[in-house]
């Protein structure tokens, strides 16, 4: 009986036992989500400046300590995906994972408010730097919110999606409007951080300016425990890696096999999906990495009476096969990922310092604070994201024929060309504003709004490539293992920050007096004695090298493939049966 006959035959099919949270559950999750993104953008957005002013640290160090806690940060949650999807589930490892976000929150806040926990304050040149358990104190409570992140950022979109049921087309347009909704309120998020909380950090106070981010942090764990009783949980169903390993495994054992047509549907174990899986949809068979199909060739005395295995470290089915290739397949585009991130990381760190060197008045009475000036990326983000989905795809698509306009491939290599050109400007502008600083009579200072055309570039590019990867992984990642998809994404920030890191260390060993005999350190800590503008072109060359690197990865990428749609209906009705009220 084929999928469409199954569908209608079996009333169960056609609806799942208990109705999806859906749009009753959207208050309680974009609200946590909401909050909780005000709490740590409260924290990073200004963290910069927060290192220089108050624990005294110079340019490099700071630059360092941030990257390397960006990098964890966003590495951790490929160990929180596992977790959740393994063994927790997401409900649980956001409501722990927030807790820790909150203690993390709550001992930052001390950092700024009990003097014992900082530096003292100081004014002049030499300042005291912080002591030894000082900078314990502070690495303590990066790691308890890196921790929290862990949790929170790679279940959060996954675990909106499972409110609706995808068998629907209602459930269907949900899911849709859902991430409509999420990048809307991130946005507005960013604005509101980047603006009234920066300026209360940096004009007002530094310890209302952390408690701030520490209340909405609370309020953030509450309004998510307020809507546990309209959530739909979905259960883990144990290590995902367990069944790649036995892929790897039965694909070795196998290798000597010769490999069986395609079309002889036979030689392959090709089960039909199991009732309450979580998987959503099948994958066909291909030819790509031809020797992994091995593991799904049948040879005698492999199967029970039943048709089930008799061991899963011998036999593996083509939806285990396929899910493996999956994983293969997106390694070398996630790896051109992370260098063309670079650029991005670079807004967070030494843009801020160039603004701290600026006239940042706004009028004759307000100075606005250095990193508020990362609001011009996310504003071009905020404008030009609409007029992208109704006028460039429109027109986009007359041409390719594709429903997206551009592939996501695609999307991602004009996100590349942005960055190269944000990071020429950028060498440009600090040219200008270094030699305007060290001119005569004192020189002059320009003013902050020439870095407008920096962020607005780099804008362009997160529009394009850091939406493009996000899209490209919860695409080509199984359904199932699209909170493992979302880590990924976070892991290319995290290498990213790495690779900042390890080329600011570089340039500075390099280029200070005592690597380059006795010339300038492009990265000084006066930035006006220094060749920031140098760093900027280096960045920019990696990222022009690693285009051609993407550009030929994405010509050898084969998008993945699904079953027909009947069949692929019938498997996404049976999957939600697993979706549970509590």
């Amino acid at each position: 009986m084929d999928a469409e006959h199954q569908i209608k035959a079996n009333p169960k099919l056609r609806k799942s036992r208990r109705e999806p949270g859906g749009w009753k559950s959207m208050p309680y999750i974009l609200g946590n989500e909401t909050f909780e993104r005000l709490a740590s953008m409260g924290l990073l957005a200004n963290f910069m400046v927060y290192l220089r002013k108050v624990y005294h640290m110079d340019q490099v160090s700071a630059t360092s300590l941030m990257g390397l806690w960006t990098g964890v940060t966003n590495f951790l949650p490929l160990l929180g995906a596992f977790l959740s999807d393994a063994y927790a589930g997401r409900y649980w490892t956001i409501a722990v994972a927030s807790f820790f976000s909150f203690l993390g929150m709550t001992s930052m806040t001390l950092t700024a408010w009990l003097p014992q926990l900082h530096p003292p304050t100081c004014s002049g040149a030499n300042c005291e730097g912080p002591t030894a358990s000082q900078l314990g104190f502070l690495v303590m409570s990066l790691c308890l919110v890196s921790i929290g992140s862990a949790g929170i950022r790679p279940c959060s979109i996954p675990f909106g999606v499972d409110q609706f049921d995808p068998t629907t087309d209602k459930g269907r347009k949900g899911i849709a409007s859902f991430y409509n909704w999420y990048y809307a309120t991130f946005s507005v998020v960013l604005v509101f951080t980047l603006t009234i909380v920066v300026y209360i950090q940096d004009s007002v106070s530094w310890v209302l300016g952390y408690g701030i981010p520490t209340v909405l942090m609370f309020c953030s764990i509450v309004l998510f425990f307020m809507g546990t009783h309209v959530y739909v949980f979905i259960k883990p169903e144990g290590s995902i890696f367990t069944g790649l390993a036995q892929v790897a495994v039965a694909a070795y054992k196998k290798r000597h096999l010769e490999l069986p047509s395609l079309d002889d549907r036979t030689a392959f174990y090709d089960p039909p999906l199991e009732p309450g899986s979580v998987v959503l949809s099948k994958l066909p068979l291909t030819n790509q990495f031809s020797f992994l199909n091995k593991a799904a060739i049948v040879v005698e005395k492999e199967l029970n009476p039943d048709g089930t295995r008799i061991n899963k470290w011998n036999l593996s089915s083509i939806q285990q096969v396929e899910e493996l290739k999956c994983l293969v397949r997106v390694g070398p585009i996630w790896v051109t990922g992370i260098l063309s991130l670079t650029p991005i990381i670079q807004q967070a760190t030494f843009s801020i310092s160039q603004a701290l060197q600026m006239d940042r008045h706004m009028g004759p009475n307000f100075q606005m604070p250095p990193a508020s000036i990362i609001v011009i990326s996310f504003l071009t983000i905020t404008f030009f994201i609409p007029l992208y989905d109704q006028f460039l795809v429109p027109a986009f698509r007359k041409f390719t024929h594709h429903p997206n306009g551009i592939t996501e491939l695609q999307r991602m290599a004009v996100g590349i060309i942005f960055a190269v050109l944000s990071m020429i400007v950028a060498g440009i502008v600090e040219k200008e504003r270094r030699n305007r600083a060290n001119g005569p009579n004192g020189g002059s200072i320009m003013s902050v709004f020439w870095l407008t055309p920096q962020f607005f570039l780099m804008g362009l590019c997160e529009a394009f490539n850091i939406i493009g990867q996000i899209e490209f992984f919860n695409k080509e990642f199984p359904e199932h293992m699209r909170t493992m998809g979302n880590a990924f994404s976070s892991c290319s920030i995290a290498l990213s920050s790495y690779v900042n890191t390890a080329m600011v260390l570089i340039v500075h060993r390099t280029t200070g007096s005592g690597g380059a005999h006795g010339k300038p350190d492009w990265l000084a800590n006066d930035l006006n004695k220094g060749r920031l503008d140098y760093f900027y072109y280096v960045v920019a060359a990696t990222a022009f090298f690693n285009f051609f690197f993407f550009i030929y990865c994405a010509k050898n990428y084969h998008y993945k493939g699904k079953v027909s749609d009947s069949q692929q209906d019938l498997e996404l009705v049976i999957a939600s049966d697993k979706k549970l009220d509590v």
